[in-house]
């Protein structure tokens, strides 16, 4: 899958697909990740890209003809969805994540200072996408966030393939919680039923533990749970230990 990020700080998009998952992709061959410096297409000798907005106010615009320029240079590589980052748009979600890593080459565009002018957003850009509710400086740190959460969900990316289907948002839940060595610590041991190699029985406790932890942190997303699963967990937890109640995390559940 190809990522192109059109920003004008390059540098921080190479750092952030210099290491972890996004490297090994890389190294595999199974994502690259460039970037377009709309400097580039400046065409005077101060490279100026922007100006300031009719009507006053702060920031400055980026030109609509410098957005253009940028976005033919990417669709130069082939058809492309070019995304803007912006807290206007819809939040990513998983199920957004899983339908990019379906298409083949993904353009986002990182905004700064005051933005891009409105008339280059209406003709060039697909969508807007939104990682929250709240504003950064910048779209390139939402565009790593993006392009990682994205390239999980590629074949043969991550180490093991089921990884990103026992994620948390994979299956609607919260993560189960995970332990290792040692088998006690800090005076919490490890639930026996994990240590008893009966793999049916361990995924079953898994997925129960999973709505629990989702009920106690998370309730508004059990929305697709059946009812009956949500009362079976919760008389699941009436017969959990103390002890393992505590090691999960379930303390607050109040069950």
């Amino acid at each position: 899958m190809k990522f192109q990020v059109i920003t004008l700080f390059p540098e921080l998009i190479t750092a952030g697909a210099s290491s972890g998952v996004l490297s090994q992709g890389i190294k595999k061959n199974l994502l690259s990740v460039s970037t377009i410096n709309p400097r580039d297409f400046a065409t005077d000798g101060h490279r100026t890209v922007d100006d300031r907005p009719f009507g006053g106010g702060d920031g400055m615009l980026m030109l609509p003809e410098i957005l253009e320029a940028s976005v033919a240079k990417a669709r130069e590589s082939g058809p492309t969805r070019v995304i803007y980052l912006s807290p206007q748009g819809p939040v990513l979600t998983t199920d957004k994540v899983r339908k990019l890593a379906e298409l083949s080459n993904v353009t986002l565009v990182c905004g700064r200072y005051g933005g891009i002018d409105q008339r280059a957003l209406n003709v060039l850009v697909d969508e807007e996408l939104s990682i929250g509710d709240y504003v950064i400086s910048g779209g390139e740190l939402a565009a790593l966030v993006v392009i990682d959460g994205v390239s999980r969900f590629l074949p043969g990316v991550l180490g093991h393939e089921a990884s990103a289907e026992k994620d948390s948002f994979s299956n609607g839940l919260l993560e189960h919680p995970n332990f290792t060595r040692p088998r006690e610590w800090q005076g919490q041991s490890v639930p026996e039923i994990l240590l008893s190699g009966n793999h049916p029985k361990i995924e079953q406790w898994r997925r129960q533990i999973a709505i629990l932890v989702t009920l106690q942190k998370r309730p508004e997303l059990l929305g697709a749970i059946p009812k009956a699963e949500i009362e079976a967990a919760k008389a699941f937890a009436a017969g959990l230990s103390p002890g393992d109640k505590e090691a999960c995390g379930l303390g607050g559940l109040g069950l």
